[in-house]
């Protein structure tokens, strides 16, 4: 691991952990799809003024097999392992059905668990694996304890100082589990369970929101395609299917006893990653609904395919970005069969560009206001702005270094802040001429306070976590 101590600001005293696919070749063989690739951590660590940085392979079984026998071992997003034989085919099937054949690739999140372990994650639940926040040493796979079993979980859990909480889908018996893990412990314990209510398997949940009191469980047409899963060679949606006619859906499920409060029909919707979700409430103080913003494609499943790393490595100037939006879902829990979708604030506003959000943490399940994403610059064929999204005034405020691509960005709080925006936002940007920096912007203002120039450039990354610092 290579660090470089470079001036930063003062604001800032802790690490910010990255995590995505950083390496998409196995010798001459390179991958399709940005989520192929294998898993590179990335390390700011912020102290007094000066920022200290590095990054590393994880050590997952299958970056490991692929490079000690030079080829792909496992299955990943879009890639499958090219069978020798029929025989080996079947084999390689069956090794499938027992989960032997997924990847552990580890390349999505990075969560710090409420006993201070940091977990990064993909959507097998194989996938999850420790590391040493300090060093980047891959630790070992991190062992669910419990007998629960499933093959996949949201990639992106809901993770406080008190428990962890995911979805398990269920392609046998169409539906999702809710489990949650205590901090301290590696053992699920199931809330309850969702039905689908149409299809013929779960909606993809990638991730998903809740409030103080409920967890919301999406059911979009995108859905789990086992037949897909099997192929060879990646189909047009990869390991899902588009099924318009079969609805989408969004459930509600009390936290505390597992029951569902409500599960109504919303449009079609297509979403990788939701924002918050609050409760909507009377003048009694009653809750009456809930509500939950999201990064939504306008049900347009072609983002899939525009992620090709063909197509985001072949610009030519023209707008192929497929138009996102805040996509806000309001939820009654009067007993409505029918739910709303609608568009939180102009699209305009942030170009029709819209992922890779983040909030004031302290803010996860309530109202709010503030949210940081990414955004468009037209024409392109990728978010490329970072945008500060005020969902009262509705209205968006957006930071552009032509040619640069920032990465999610993540929002921190000053210590011993009231005010919802008083913090900071990090993103590390990939720049045009294939240099790397680490900016960081005022949360409230989103003027940049301080960018420090890596020492050569890193691939484009996902999703981040903060490490405070540590008492002393």
């Amino acid at each position: 691991m290579n660090i470089f101590g470079v001036l930063a600001c003062d604001r800032l005293n802790g690490t910010y952990l990255r995590n995505g696919p950083g390496q998409w070749n196995i010798e001459d063989y390179n991958f399709r799809h940005l989520f192929d690739g294998y898993a590179t951590i990335v390390r700011l660590h912020f102290d007094n003024g000066r920022l200290l940085f590095g990054h590393r392979q994880i050590e997952s079984e299958a970056y490991k097999a692929a490079m000690k026998h030079k080829r792909l071992c496992f299955r990943e997003f879009s890639e499958a392992p090219k069978p020798d034989s029929f025989l080996a085919y079947v084999g390689e099937l069956a090794s499938l059905f027992s989960g032997a054949s997924l990847t552990d690739n580890a390349n999505t999140g990075v969560v710090k668990l409420g006993d201070g372990r940091v977990v990064c994650l993909t959507e097998t639940i194989k996938g999850s694996i420790q590391i040493d926040p300090d060093t980047l040493d891959t630790i070992g796979k991190f062992e669910y304890t419990d007998n629960l079993g499933g093959l996949i979980h949201s990639a992106h859990p809901i993770v406080t100082d008190s428990e962890f909480l995911t979805l398990l889908p269920d392609l046998v018996r169409p539906g999702y589990t809710v489990v949650r893990m205590a901090a301290g412990s590696n053992e699920r314990k199931v809330i309850g369970r969702v039905n689908c209510r149409g299809g013929p398997a779960p909606g993809w949940v990638h991730s998903f929101p809740v409030t103080e009191h409920y967890v919301v469980v999406p059911e979009m047409p995108l859905r789990y395609c086992a037949q897909n899963l099997l192929k060879a060679e990646p189909t047009p949606l990869y390991k899902f299917e588009w099924h318009p006619d079969s609805g989408g859906y969004v459930h509600v499920m009390c936290r505390a006893s597992g029951k569902i409060v409500a599960s109504v029909e919303v449009p079609p919707y297509v979403t990788f990653h939701f924002i918050n979700a609050y409760e909507e409430q009377d003048e009694d103080g009653r809750v009456t609904a809930i509500i939950a913003d999201c990064c939504e494609h306008n049900a347009d499943t072609t983002i899939l395919e525009k992620l090709r790393l063909q197509n985001l490595r072949s610009f030519a100037g023209h707008d192929v970005l497929p138009d996102a939006r805040v996509g806000r879902f309001r939820i009654p829990l009067d007993g409505s069969p029918v739910g709303e979708l609608e568009a939180a604030l102009d699209p305009d506003e942030h170009g029709k560009g819209m992922d890779m959000s983040s909030i004031n943490p302290a803010y996860l399940g309530k109202k709010y206001r503030y949210a940081y994403a990414c955004g468009a610059q037209r024409p392109c064929n990728f978010p490329n702005t970072l945008t500060k999204i005020d969902l009262v005034k509705r209205k968006a405020k957006n930071w552009h270094n032509e040619g640069a691509v920032p990465s999610e960005p993540f929002f921190v709080a000053r210590p011993g802040a009231t005010e919802e925006d008083d913090g900071v936002v990090i993103s590390i940007v990939s720049a045009a001429n294939g240099e790397g920096y680490a900016l960081v912007l005022d949360g409230s203002t989103f003027e940049e306070i301080a960018r420090a120039k890596f020492p050569y450039g890193l691939p484009y990354g996902l999703h981040g976590c903060w490490v405070p610092k540590k008492a002393s």
